[in-house]
């Protein structure tokens, strides 16, 4: 009954714990404890998206990072690697640049091991003991025989360095030469001729790789090898600067013994194998001389064509 708070068991003592107390707005009950949202299943433990997760995460710690990747790992793309003994030891032989020399570290050594191995200490390249599954990856799927020699891209000159050479300035270039075997031979022939250099398109044309080096037999250590962004504007810039351009192709204008440019300085120009000298590049040729062959044969490979181009302007020049 209200008012009548004196009655007995109308209010509890102090002390008690049972039930609010007055003014306490409930502050004495047992709060509820929320867990928050649900966590996601590769958070939860045991989830199978957490063991995936961790399995990734794993994964993803030990693999290079872009950052930590070095210039010679093969996703880098600057990698020119040369594999099996003959090919490397051939390959020191004539003293191809290299960085490192790879070689099983369970390799039963013979006489070409021992010796590529003492080639490339004399010439300064790191000898790295490697396993076999790290060959394979360099490799990739090539025969190795326990041996892979890194090299490092070639440099190449800039066409208007050609033009710093002795007297006569030759100059070779390759219309869009497919074959590196082939840019290769024509490396070596200007090099024997006493040529200033060859230059090759930087686009749809062989460079100087390591199958080219190896047949140029160490003449592309000795003979510069530049590249033409644009091949046509290249032959101007050579013509403004004095020199005559010669097209070497079987339906030339004049035979090439016969021809009045080869005692100057000259361009000699060959095409590419079976398609001759492009439409611009015939178009920018001060003459386009012909080779005599006999009626039998259809045409002569560019690096021949090329070596004798080279050697009837050396018989120019000298008489």
């Amino acid at each position: 009954m209200a008012g009548n708070s004196k009655r007995r068991g109308a209010t509890r003592n102090a002390g008690s714990k049972k039930g609010a107390t007055v003014g306490t707005g409930g502050k004495g009950r047992k709060a509820l404890e929320g867990k928050g949202p649900t966590p996601k299943a590769e958070e939860r433990p045991y989830h199978k998206a957490y063991k995936a997760k961790q399995r990734s995460d794993a994964a993803a710690a030990k693999a290079p990072t872009q950052a930590s990747r070095k210039p010679r790992d093969k996703s880098s793309g600057n990698l020119e690697l040369i594999v099996g003994r003959n090919s490397v030891l051939e390959a020191l032989r004539t003293e191809l640049p290299a960085n490192v020399l790879h070689v099983y570290n369970r390799i039963d050594a013979d006489d070409r091991v021992t010796q590529l191995v003492g080639l490339a200490v004399a010439q300064g390249v790191e000898v790295r003991e490697t396993t076999k599954a790290r060959l394979d990856t360099l490799a990739d799927g090539q025969t190795h025989q326990g041996i892979a020699l890194e090299v490092p891209p070639y440099v190449y000159a800039e066409p208007e360095d050609l033009l710093i050479a002795a007297s006569p300035v030759r100059i070779l270039v390759a219309d869009h030469i497919q074959d590196p075997r082939n840019l290769g031979a024509i490396m070596r022939s200007a090099a024997a001729f006493g040529a200033s250099g060859v230059v090759v398109p930087e686009r749809r044309a062989a460079g100087v790789t390591v199958a080219a080096w190896k047949v140029s037999a160490g003449a592309a250590a000795r003979i510069p090898v530049a590249r033409a962004t644009n091949l046509t504007r290249t032959l101007e810039d050579y013509k403004s600067a004095g020199l005559f351009v010669l097209g070497l192709d079987a339906d030339g204008d004049v035979s090439l013994p016969e021809s009045n440019l080869l005692d100057g300085p000259l361009v000699i120009v060959v095409g590419a194998e079976g398609e001759g000298l492009s439409r611009l590049v015939r178009e920018a040729c001060d003459q386009v001389a012909s080779i005599p062959i006999a009626a039998t044969t259809e045409s002569l490979n560019a690096s021949v064509a090329a070596s004798i181009a080279l050697y009837e302007a050396s018989k120019a020049v000298s008489r």
